[in-house]
């Protein structure tokens, strides 16, 4: 894909609100004989246009996240203020599956409808929930928050690839969850890759490693591949928890180092 020239370009932001330190050998499947630290940043991205601005998943909140060990810095809307967003100001939220640490803060978005594939709400309603090691990584709350959602009218739903405003368009992607979705993204540079978890670290594509959650392999490994054929290069994705993204994008403004980053320009390490 490159750049549309009739879309508007966005900025994008990617925004830390937590992190933990695993290990290489729990976090890839087949383990690693090093076995490794490997360090885990949580991000919700944001799509600014000077028509309209984009939420792309929501985060986990404090209690959840203490609860499965993780490292709660902020609550993500603090971050989407450094950048100018008032999360009861935003009109679209785009899910990119319902873990814990994409979709734990829904009501923290009066005002918002949100998107999300088919699919991914009938796997965590459906059959797949009765068998714990799938469920894992959801939690319940969430799940009946968007039920809440649907039955108030403010979810949209997508089946498969769809421009859900010009410049944005979602890509199912499939592996980690079953209606996971990707986005690309028009900017200055180009197409830009927002993978979330189709994609957790860079090496997740470049080495094609298998993240240890997940529910279909072999579609975890297509998905990779289908990443790679969406952009010019592999710079143009921004995968959806390595740490390396705050070190190769500059700060969204001084001061925020290591908090915010603007993934849309080019990596500058």
């Amino acid at each position: 894909m490159t750049r549309s020239s009739s879309a508007p370009e966005y900025e994008i932001y990617a925004i830390k609100y937590g992190e933990r330190v695993g290990t290489r050998g729990t976090t890839f499947m087949g383990g690693d004989p090093h076995d490794a630290p490997l360090p885990m940043d949580y991000y919700v991205w944001a799509l600014k246009s000077p028509e309209q601005t984009f939420v792309v998943d929501v985060g986990f909140g404090r209690e959840e996240g203490e609860r499965r060990g993780r490292t709660f810095l902020r609550c993500p809307t603090e971050g989407l203020a450094m950048v100018g967003i008032d999360a009861g100001d935003v009109d679209d939220v785009i899910i990119t599956h319902m873990h814990y640490d994409h979709a734990g803060n829904l009501a923290l978005f009066p005002n918002a409808r949100f998107h999300i594939q088919d699919n991914e709400l009938a796997y965590v309603t459906g059959r797949a929930m009765t068998h714990p090691r799938l469920r894992h990584s959801f939690a319940l709350a969430d799940v009946l928050e968007m039920v809440t959602m649907v039955y108030g009218d403010r979810v949209i739903f997508h089946d498969g690839t769809e421009e859900i405003a010009p410049g944005v368009t979602v890509h199912p992607i499939p592996g980690h969850s079953r209606g996971l979705q990707s986005l690309t993204v028009n900017t200055a540079r180009g197409t830009v890759v927002v993978a979330s978890d189709a994609a957790h670290y860079y090496e997740s594509f470049e080495k094609e490693l298998v993240f240890n959650t997940h529910e279909d392999v072999f579609k975890m490994l297509e998905g990779y591949r289908l990443l790679r054929r969406l952009v010019p290069e592999d710079s143009h994705i921004v995968p959806g928890h390595d740490p390396l993204v705050l070190a190769r994008y500059p700060a969204a403004k001084p001061g925020l180092e290591g908090i915010v980053a603007r993934v849309d320009v080019a990596p500058v390490g």
